[in-house]
């Protein structure tokens, strides 16, 4: 039988594992489209996939990191760890989908950029999180 602590701390590893692969994943994902970008290529299909997985595991993130709200109230220091662990990352990708359907063409330009910073944001709030920074 596993305990009550034992759950809560199941999901704050839980927290932080998929906040150390957010952030791979937008490193990832930002190199790729910056790569498309200098080579003059087409990203491709996996390139769109890979953003919905983030997409996805952002919610994923922003459930654990709910509980875990829930659970221990706002006690992260700072406090800045909620906003760039989820409200500032869905803003630029809200902002991202709004931009690419204004354009014709190069859409994936846009989420190279918002990649980019989506990765300086996720980075941050795992560093705030962990206490490093």
């Amino acid at each position: 039988m596993v305990s009550v602590h034992g759950r809560i701390r199941a999901v704050s590893v839980l927290h932080e594992v998929i906040g150390y692969a957010i952030v791979a994943g937008f490193g990832f994902f930002m190199l790729w489209g910056f790569g498309a970008w200098i080579f003059k290529r087409e990203p491709g299909p996996w390139f769109w996939r890979l953003l919905a997985i983030l997409q996805v595991t952002i919610a994923i993130q922003v459930v654990a990191g709910a509980i875990l709200l829930g659970i221990h109230g706002f006690d992260a220091r700072p406090k800045l760890h909620y906003l760039y662990g989820s409200v500032l990352p869905i803003i630029v990708l809200v902002i991202g989908h709004v931009m690419a359907r204004e354009l014709e063409r190069d859409q994936w330009k846009v989420f190279a950029v918002a990649g980019f910073i989506c990765f300086g944001l996720t980075l941050r709030a795992l560093m705030t999180g962990l206490g490093i920074g």
